[in-house]
């Protein structure tokens, strides 16, 4: 078995949609970034990434590549599956957790979790989907950002 953790944050902006696991949230704001700035995914994807130990999402995806620019996470997502796959890892399960002090992200859980599901084919099951504030303390507490933990947990296939 093999474990990796991922962490990502983002600052909040006006004028950008919030994307998070991959579903649009109605917000004021949205997380600047390269990409969609999807902070759950990045996380996912670092834990997995270093679970299998293969870098970081700034070594596949790096933010000075313009054909990552505005790029969906969820397709990122994709390929760092397939990446896995390759290599014979299967995923055992995946636990990220959201912090942001708004919006309120309970309704929308599933669908994050089914979302990334789909993307590195598991089944929703195998993901759990978490959202915290901080209680109005630092730069999430402020509503400046948004971050996300992961963690991940990978066997090796036998015998391929």
């Amino acid at each position: 078995m093999r474990i990796g953790q991922g962490y990502d944050v983002h600052r909040l902006k006006e004028g950008r949609k919030l994307i998070l696991g991959g579903v649009e949230i109605p917000y004021e704001k949205g997380l600047l970034g390269h990409s969609d700035a999807d902070v759950l995914i990045h996380a996912v994807m670092d834990a997995l990434l270093g679970a299998a130990a293969l870098g970081d999402i700034g070594q596949h995806f790096p933010d000075t590549d313009d054909a990552y620019q505005g790029i969906s996470s969820i397709e990122l997502l994709k390929e760092v599956g397939r990446l896995l796959r390759e290599r014979h890892y299967q995923i055992e399960n995946i636990d990220a957790t959201i912090i942001a002090q708004k919006p309120k992200l309970a309704a929308y859980r599933p669908k994050m979790a089914e979302n990334m599901a789909l993307a590195l084919g598991i089944k929703a099951g195998q993901i759990s989907v978490k959202a915290t504030t901080e209680e109005g303390l630092g730069f999430t507490g402020r509503g400046e950002g948004i971050a996300s933990q992961a963690i991940a947990l990978l066997t090796e296939a036998a015998n391929y």
